[in-house]
């Protein structure tokens, strides 16, 4: 009998191996499909840009509004700390 648990052991920590395995293996199958996902999200904002240039013109347009306005409410922020 004292051979049987031995082997007992061997198949349990077997099954435990297997489970955390089969855990890791969907947690990287995950996280494939989040990249794989924003690749094609980029993807498709490469290939709107390339078909209408006046996009990409816009979008710089947009980000630089949007790095003014940072900007100023950061010295606005600046000037409501001081007082």
């Amino acid at each position: 009998m004292a051979e049987a648990e031995p082997q007992e052991e061997n198949c349990e920590n077997s099954i435990e191996m297997m489970e955390k395995c089969n855990k890791d293996l969907e947690t990287l199958l995950e996280e494939m499909e989040k990249i794989t996902v924003r690749a094609a999200w980029m993807t498709y904002g490469i290939v709107t840009i390339h078909t209408n240039p006046d996009l990409a013109s816009s979008m710089k347009h947009l980000e630089d509004a949007f790095l003014r306005c940072k900007e100023q409410v950061g010295r606005k922020w600046q000037e409501v700390l001081k007082e």
